[in-house]
């Protein structure tokens, strides 16, 4: 057994632009009208995705044009600087910190190219020391949140006084683009929006913690790097997404997960609090560890009110369960490029 590692904080954040699930379909619409014309059922998922809204760091007319790289990057280090900074304040505040106090900070984002890495950027801002050690990760994808919080739990326990902040920021909205007009484009633009996730660690327990974190483990199956993930142009990110996922996590996700539930000596149905990629998805995670949908209830209005923000959905969702009255252990998971299954062990500390 791993030792427990203390989160002292855990908040979230959002952009200023909401977008409506209507006025998503609308300019979905107009922008795949080719693709639509030839598949009209794809505009099903945008009643059928169990999406009201999401967020995004751009206005909804900032996708009637279109935008090259540069213009792309510039946003993203704009907006995801922005949302850093405000996941990281609130969760510093709540636990009792100052970002001077922060001994190690891992930035979690895949979904767009900072050189400086974001923590770099906003250092100053929220006044990090300059022995801060940061830890930049990519390419995680929607398993980000869970491998994030692991990663920062590994390096809490190796570091026994150390203060670590974990950062998940996703501005997945963008990835839409008017130039490619696949199915997966389609079905990306009823799902995903922006948003961020901050938590704060450290070894040992305290009666203050919010939960304990103990033993991290990823699964990744061999030949299903066309599952999930980037394409990369002149213009931008492609979204890379099979129509087989659903399938593939119905049939192959009960196995790793029960093998990581029993090397714990957890109990036989723990608690998932889960990633909520999509309505399939969260159906199909269903199937694979016999979960009833209605335990899902909380997964499922975070993707109603904030749609799927890639890596920091999971921590919304898991914001929301700690804030709530369950007790004991758990199990946080996610899936991601790879094609990667995340598991981390946790136990609230109510009462």
């Amino acid at each position: 057994m791993s030792a427990p590692v203390s989160l002292l904080g855990l908040a979230s954040a959002v952009p200023p632009y909401r977008i409506g699930q209507g006025e998503a379909l609308r300019a979905a619409r107009a922008i795949f009208a080719p693709t639509i014309a030839r598949y009209p059922q794809l505009l099903d998922v945008f009643a059928n995705a169990g999406i009201e809204q999401r967020y995004s760091v751009a206005p909804l007319e900032w996708f009637d044009s279109e935008h090259d790289w540069p213009q792309r990057t510039q946003i993203y280090l704009d907006g995801a600087s922005a949302l850093f900074v405000d996941a990281a304040r609130q969760a510093l505040a709540q636990a009792g910190m100052a970002a001077r106090d922060v001994d190690i900070v891992v930035t979690v984002s895949s979904t767009g190219i900072a050189t400086p890495s974001l923590e770099a950027r906003v250092a100053a801002e929220l006044g990090f020391r300059a022995d801060i050690s940061r830890v930049p990760i990519f390419g995680l994808g929607c398993a980000g949140g869970v491998s994030g919080l692991a990663i920062g739990a590994r390096l809490a326990r190796g570091e026994p006084r150390a203060r670590v902040l974990v950062i998940a920021v996703e501005l997945c909205t963008l990835a839409f683009r008017r130039d490619r007009t696949t199915k997966a484009d389609v079905i990306s633009a009823a799902l995903f929006g922006d948003g961020a996730a901050a938590a704060v660690l450290q070894s040992g327990q305290t009666s203050s913690a919010l939960a304990y974190i103990g033993a991290g483990r990823e699964h990744t199956w061999p030949e299903t790097l066309d599952i999930m993930g980037w394409s990369v142009d002149p213009i931008g990110f492609g979204v890379v997404l099979s129509r087989s996922l659903p399938k593939f996590v119905e049939r192959r996700l009960a196995a790793p997960a029960k093998r990581f539930a029993a090397d714990l000596n957890l109990p036989g149905d723990p608690r998932f609090i889960c990633h909520p990629g999509g309505m399939k998805v969260l159906r199909a995670i269903g199937e694979a560890l016999g979960i009833d949908a209605r335990l899902f209830a909380v997964e499922r209005d975070i993707l109603r009110r904030f749609g799927n923000m890639s890596a920091p959905t999971v921590m919304f969702v898991l914001e929301r369960v700690l804030g709530g009255p369950f007790a004991g252990e758990a199990i946080l998971a996610a899936l991601g490029p790879g094609f990667t299954a995340s598991f981390l062990a946790l136990e609230t500390n109510h009462g």
